[in-house]
């Protein structure tokens, strides 16, 4: 019997050291898998793609916001458009320059402007924008390639700004009731 246990003793021994080499050798995947346990490279794939997935719904965030962003920036360019036109239309408040032979001016810093004046004559222009200017307003004289040379006050990038300017100006002693809008595009 002695020799029965020393010999189940000496299987356990080995058992145990040839599972300590195991594990020393292969690491935790060993003992991960006699467990069933996913081994570290199985995990290493579901975080892959679990990464993957999040970087999916978040480029497809992205591209959902870029589509609105264009949708909305085409809405806004086709609403100015028709309020240009409308009120082109109506009143005759707003002008293109390409409509009086394009721009002579070499570069003007605001997309609109409220022309207060149109002039052939140079000295009779200067004479409008020294009024404008005195009276506190920002004031540049824009030339046409036909030759007429405008006065336009208060420069802006906003239409809004600009339509509420020139009903605020219109009739006074800087701009006369036809005053108008140019449209630099």
């Amino acid at each position: 019997m002695q020799i029965k246990e020393d010999y189940c003793m000496k299987k356990t021994l080995i058992l145990i050291f040839v599972t300590a080499a195991a594990m020393l050798v292969s690491g935790c995947d060993f003992v991960r898998t006699l467990a069933g346990r996913p081994t570290s490279a199985q995990l290493e794939t579901i975080r892959q793609e679990k990464l993957a997935a999040e970087e999916a719904r978040h480029q497809a965030k992205l591209d959902s916001m870029d589509r609105v962003k264009k949708a909305m920036a085409d809405s806004l360019a086709a609403l100015e458009t028709h309020l240009l036109d409308s009120l082109s239309q109506a009143k005759g408040t707003v002008l293109n320059p390409s409509k009086l032979g394009g721009l002579f001016t070499t570069k003007l810093e605001a997309k609109y402007y409220i022309v207060v004046g149109a002039f052939r004559n140079r000295s009779y222009a200067e004479r409008k924008l020294k009024g404008c200017n005195a009276a506190g307003y920002t004031a540049t004289i824009i030339s046409f390639r036909n030759g007429l040379l405008a006065v336009g006050v208060c420069p802006s990038d906003s239409l809004n700004e600009t339509l509420k300017t020139l009903k605020k100006l219109r009739g006074t002693e800087v701009c006369p009731q036809d005053g108008w809008i140019l449209v630099n595009d």
